[in-house]
């Protein structure tokens, strides 16, 4: 998949990124939060309609894979489209090996968000991403030096705050703190041009 690491490391890392990413994204579904990107974007559609995450989140990303594709490259494209399939798959899914009867909003937040940012962090770092909005960030950080975690964050808080229609205040405000912490390890642990050199076009 990249030069730089193996294809085993990659199919591990793509299996494990997803995975906690999904996990993630149960744990913020469980108690009613939201996140951003198109992740958040989703689960918000999800509140208004009768159609399923998994649903949602791999037809929001579609758009999106234009640009990866001219200005990515298709081995960049075809990574992450594996990846969305994953996490879209997963979530719609993992109902039937894992059922969580109560947690915490607070703890669902904060580690829910962790799961995220620690799932995305591992999937950037192997030349892939969750489509969408991480496309957008990987592509301005790599062109103009702005980082990933930055332009993750300032989307993710917009959608957030936008969902104040269907969610109430102390969700949103717990929505908000599960977005930051996943953008905090965004933006701590991926830095412009030290794991993620822009791929070749092909």
């Amino acid at each position: 998949m990249d030069k730089d690491h193996s294809l085993r490391e990659n199919l591990l890392a793509l299996i494990l990124g997803s995975a906690l990413v999904s996990l993630g994204v149960i744990f913020f579904n469980q108690v009613g939060l939201l996140t951003g990107g198109t992740a958040g974007l989703a689960l918000f559609i999800t509140k208004v309609t009768g159609l399923s995450f998994g649903q949602v989140f791999f037809m929001l990303n579609l758009p999106f894979y234009i640009l990866s594709v001219t200005r990515m490259g298709w081995q960049f494209t075809i990574n992450t489209f594996i990846a969305v399939s994953i996490v879209s798959f997963a979530v719609d899914h993992l109902h039937h090996v894992i059922q969580i009867a109560h947690i915490e909003p607070i703890y669902a937040a904060l580690i829910g968000g962790g799961l995220i940012g620690i799932g995305m962090l591992v999937i950037f770092r192997h030349k892939m991403s969750l489509g969408g909005f991480n496309i957008l960030a990987l592509f301005l950080q790599e062109r103009f030096g702005i980082r990933a975690g930055k332009v993750q964050m300032a989307l993710d808080c917009t959608i957030v705050v936008l969902s104040l229609f269907v969610v109430d205040v102390y969700l949103i405000a717990l929505s908000v703190v599960g977005a930051i912490a996943t953008n905090l390890i965004l933006a701590m642990n991926h830095k412009p041009g030290r794991y993620q050199p822009l791929p070749s076009q092909s």
